[in-house]
């Protein structure tokens, strides 16, 4: 018996019409997925040591876009669609933030706000000073750290209490680290930008190098957002895509742990 042509009709359009659906649930999906990434959580993950101990090599973490408003660098490939920032709220002393490196307006960095705006900020003997004033620092520890290249070295840690009361754990370096840091001239933050430092003092790039290939003064404009919470994290030898390792790679501890 022969089907009667208008089954296969249908069959054909039935097809195209799942295809088209399919598509269609793909947009949204991406599109919904732009609008989060642009206005509420990017996730990044940490390539770097310069905030150890606080945040580690192999760390992934959301960070709010809200935070600080939105600037063009809020927006993939940065667009110039406008300059400054629309629904600005200012980074507060202590928020560990991700910005785009002044000195291509490209690369992303993340570190902690130490200086505001008129700041003085200088490091004298280690110790952090804003505005003449010595931020307090007391030794919490000490420990055996890795320092790269399959090196060791000795580490000495302390607590740092800003002046708004935010705390947390820096460390320092006994043989490998850049200890010049230590000891720093006067710096004035200018208006609209931020004085930046990373918790791991003598390996950390950030605003306490003013060269043409450091990190400098951070313009309000080219901040992303603030650090919230470690969704994942995976040991430096260890591989997010190696799902077999990560019963001995994922650092589970880390897991859901706020940022601060």
């Amino acid at each position: 018996m022969t089907e009667p042509s208008g089954v296969a009709s249908d069959k054909t359009t039935k097809t195209e019409g799942g295809t088209w659906e399919t598509i269609k649930v793909i947009v949204q999906a991406l599109l919904i997925a732009a609008v989060v990434r642009t206005f509420l959580f990017q996730p990044f993950n940490i390539p770097s040591g310069s905030l150890i101990p606080t945040l580690l090599i192999g760390d992934y973490l959301f960070v709010s876009k809200y935070s600080y408003g939105y600037s063009r660098y809020s927006i993939p490939f940065s667009p110039p669609l406008f300059s400054g920032r629309v629904w600005a709220a200012e980074p507060q002393r202590g928020d560990i933030a991700v910005f785009k490196l002044p000195r291509d307006n490209s690369t992303d960095y993340i570190k902690r706000v130490i200086g505001l705006p008129n700041d003085r900020i200088q490091m004298v003997d280690g110790v952090v000073t804003i505005n003449g004033q010595p931020v307090k620092k007391e030794r919490v520890g000490r420990q055996d750290v890795p320092a790269g290249a399959g090196l060791r070295d000795q580490a000495t840690f302390y607590r740092e209490t800003l002046p708004n009361g935010i705390s947390y754990v820096i460390q320092e370096l006994d043989m490998f680290g850049n200890r010049l840091g230590r000891n720093t001239p006067v710096y004035v933050v200018p208006p609209n930008h931020y004085f930046m430092m990373g918790d791991n003092r003598d390996n950390s790039l950030d605003s306490r190098d003013m060269s043409s290939q450091g990190v400098g003064y951070v313009p309000f404009e080219n901040f992303i957002g603030r650090a919230e919470v470690i969704f994942f994290s995976i040991e430096e030898e260890g591989a997010a895509w190696r799902v077999w390792e990560w019963p001995w790679t994922v650092r589970w501890g880390r897991l859901f742990k706020p940022v601060g």
